[in-house]
């Protein structure tokens, strides 16, 4: 082998190796494929109370090839499909790799009734708008995929809070539809205890605030800043976490003077619906008819559902396919909104997909 060739051999050796340095460089920094947003609009929707409304939209985003195996993700309360893009849920779950890699699953994530970009009272419709309920939501959800993009299956559906009630709501309601449920910061027994009356106070703090006049405001009541506030503060956060960040006087002040300086960007109206439409959950009586994997992922300071009452463990006794993750509290955790980080169960998610029953 002569000098010259050995030289050329091994140049294309060096280039061959750092085309492949560059792929694998390439395809790790690789994040999912970008949203896709469309629209389903049902020329008549009949909500639970008998009202009807005619042009009820329903906006969403996907991810991925609808050839592939689809994936129901659901938001919670007055979130929109946005917030489970964001880098500490999709970023984690939809990327290369990730448990619910977008290159290989078709996602589908809803903006629910009242919310975002769907049909909602600040719409025009105001305080005329139909009381709508979680069931409302998902019949809503259901009619999306079967009628509007021709999805008879999903391989999995996972929710969190709002969503995750009525990822409950949909395993007792379409046994089967789903080959695996992952109900997250939720609980499938009634809305009561804690959990409900800080949503009833949040409502009437608006109700009642004069500015409100029955829904028929020009500017947004002083009540929906505070009683939000309030809220959260009261239901979501973290007991350590906010002894870590919120220790002295000052840095407590501190936080609360920047909740209450931050721009309101919420509309009373459609703000009193989405609480208000959790009123008679109840997904219980559906449990029976669960016969699918279910992975329930809470918190341990979840201030909405506490594992303390037991009555999470009692009511999965009804669910033999069933599991329960908890992820234990600490300083890092969030409280309710823990779950809204996937990083504190990615792997138990990956493994329970991984489990679940071959098409």
């Amino acid at each position: 082998m002569t000098l010259t060739f050995r030289l050329r051999h091994v140049a294309r050796l060096l280039l061959s190796s750092a085309a492949l340095m560059l792929c694998s460089a390439a395809t790790q920094a690789a994040g999912p494929p970008q949203p896709v947003e469309g629209d389903w609009v049902a020329p008549r929707f009949q909500f639970h109370t008998g009202q009807t409304l005619e042009n009820l939209r329903l906006h969403y985003v996907t991810l991925g090839d609808r050839a592939n195996p689809a994936v129901l993700v659901l938001h919670g309360t007055y979130q929109s499909a946005q917030a489970m893009l964001s880098k500490d849920f999709g970023g984690q779950l939809f990327g290369p790799g990730q448990p619910l890699d977008a290159s290989k699953y078709f996602i589908i994530i809803p903006d629910g009734i009242g919310v975002g970009k769907s049909t909602k009272p600040s719409d025009g419709l105001r305080a005329a708008f139909p009381q709508y309920n979680y069931a409302d939501m998902v019949l809503a959800q259901y009619r999306m995929l079967t009628e509007g993009m021709g999805i008879t299956h999903l391989r999995l559906i996972i929710g969190n809070s709002m969503g995750g009630m009525q990822t409950w709501i949909w395993g007792g309601t379409y046994p089967g539809f789903a080959d695996g449920l992952v109900p997250m910061a939720s609980q499938p027994t009634e809305m009561a205890s804690r959990n409900w009356m800080m949503r009833r106070m949040l409502v009437e703090s608006i109700k009642q605030d004069p500015a409100w006049n029955n829904g028929n405001y020009t500017t947004q009541p002083p009540s929906l800043r505070l009683a939000n506030n309030m809220f959260v503060f009261a239901t979501n956060g973290g007991t350590l976490a906010y002894q870590a960040m919120a220790g002295t006087h000052a840095q407590a002040d501190k936080l609360v003077d920047e909740r209450l300086a931050a721009p309101v960007t919420a509309d009373a109206n459609d703000f009193i619906y989405q609480w208000g439409s959790s009123a008679d959950y109840n997904a219980a009586p559906g449990l029976s008819k669960i016969k699918v994997p279910v992975l329930a992922i809470n918190s341990a300071d979840d201030e909405r559902n506490p594992p303390e009452t037991g009555v999470m463990q009692a009511a999965l006794k009804e669910v033999p396919s069933a599991q329960l993750l908890l992820i234990p509290a600490s300083a890092e955790t969030r409280g309710h909104g823990t779950t809204g980080m996937a990083r504190f169960y990615v792997r138990e998610l990956e493994q329970f997909i991984q489990g679940l029953p071959a098409r």
